[in-house]
């Protein structure tokens, strides 16, 4: 029994007052908004739906404000109130082929069928601090350069840039003969060996600054992935449902998807060809989706018989230190009491080194 956790009611509420006084903070600065959050703070949205495995701006939006800006701990929130929601049914495959574009750019090719779209991106960006936006209300640049490049009409539904390849056949075609039946991380306990659909569930809900360091260190050499960027696209992707009492599908909304595929070094001899990479995310997320396909083309050494050289390679490590919920979980529990475990080990240390000290004394006697 951990006799110092009787009696802590009255802390524990008095720590819950403590943390809704720090969140708020000063009372004189006006609080946030969930419609701020949600549009100002947009990128930081994407990522808790992403990795919370829920598409919701509003609720995404009140983890972010509860948590403090905590995101992992934005996600476990939302993650926990997932579990609360009942499920009637799986949506149609989306078919990011017929994505409403907003962003679409490829590595590969310079001159691609659509054109490359820029889009919304910090990659021209000079990465120095934008002092016009300390002022309320007063940064962000004008109506008119919002939307400066308006008169350029993006062609809808745009065309795959690693389709021109596939016509060729130097591409393996899409899916790599994975064609059974998807299975549901989020109803079945992840089991080893994984099959691919599996590993992209669990990478699609880990943690971006982990599949980062894991995408990074494949292409260090420990992975041997250095691949081109085929195409990254982000826009909107219509989401179809097929009520079983009506017998076929009906659009049930629209959400934002980033997409990211790679071209990675070919495979075979007579019938070479190039391998991929495959990243998917909630929202404008191309950095996680960017690094999700390098370790999910690292995960697929030992299916295309490549040799195992770096962690980014290993499933088990991989799947199963990626989700940042268990990993956090696991981690802050150590902050939980330990008394009982501490003293036990405390009497035995205690007792080693009196024994080693009544040893030597014997001997110098």
């Amino acid at each position: 029994m951990y006799v110092a956790v009787k009696g802590g009611e009255k802390a524990i509420a008095e720590a819950h007052a403590l943390l809704a006084k720090e969140r708020r903070g000063d009372p004189a600065v006006p609080e946030l908004s969930l419609g701020q959050i949600r549009e100002q703070l947009s990128l930081s949205v994407d990522r808790v739906m992403s990795e919370g495995a829920l598409y919701d701006e509003d609720c995404a939006a009140l983890a972010v404000k509860q948590a403090r800006g905590d995101l992992v701990e934005a996600v476990f929130l939302l993650r926990a109130y997932r579990t609360t929601l009942p499920r009637f049914g799986y949506s149609q495959p989306a078919d990011t082929s017929r994505m409403h574009v907003r962003r679409r750019i490829s590595a590969t090719f310079k001159d691609v069928p659509g054109g490359q779209v820029l889009g919304p991106t910090f990659d021209y960006t000079h990465r120095l601090l934008d002092w016009s936006l300390a002022g309320e209300g007063k940064g962000g640049g004008t109506e008119e350069s919002w939307g400066a490049d308006s008169g350029v009409e993006v062609p809808s539904p745009m065309p795959r840039v690693l389709d021109v390849l596939g016509r060729e056949g130097i591409i393996e075609s899409e899916g790599s003969g994975d064609d059974h039946e998807p299975a549901d991380l989020t109803r079945q306990p992840l089991d080893l060996p994984a099959a691919r659909d599996v590993r992209l569930q669990n990478l699609a809900r880990a943690d971006e600054g982990f599949l980062l360091a894991m995408g990074y260190s494949s292409q260090r050499g420990f992975g041997s992935t250095h691949p081109f960027v085929g195409e990254i696209r982000m826009g909107e992707v219509e989401i179809e449902f097929e009520p079983e009492e009506l017998g076929f599908t009906v659009t049930i909304g629209e959400i934002t998807l980033t997409e990211c595929e790679t071209v990675n070094q070919f495979i075979g001899s007579g019938e070479a060809r190039f391998t991929r990479g495959y990243g998917l995310t909630f929202g404008q997320g191309e950095r996680k989706a960017m690094s999700m396909a390098l370790v999910d083309r690292a995960l697929r050494a030992p299916e295309l018989g490549e040799e195992k050289k770096g962690p980014a390679q290993d499933a088990e490590f991989v799947l199963y230190h990626s989700d940042n919920v268990e990993a956090s979980g696991f981690v802050q529990h150590l902050k939980l009491p330990h008394y009982v475990d501490f003293q036990s080990e405390l009497v035995l240390v205690r007792g080693l080194r009196r024994a080693v000290r009544e040893e030597e004394s014997g001997h110098d006697s």
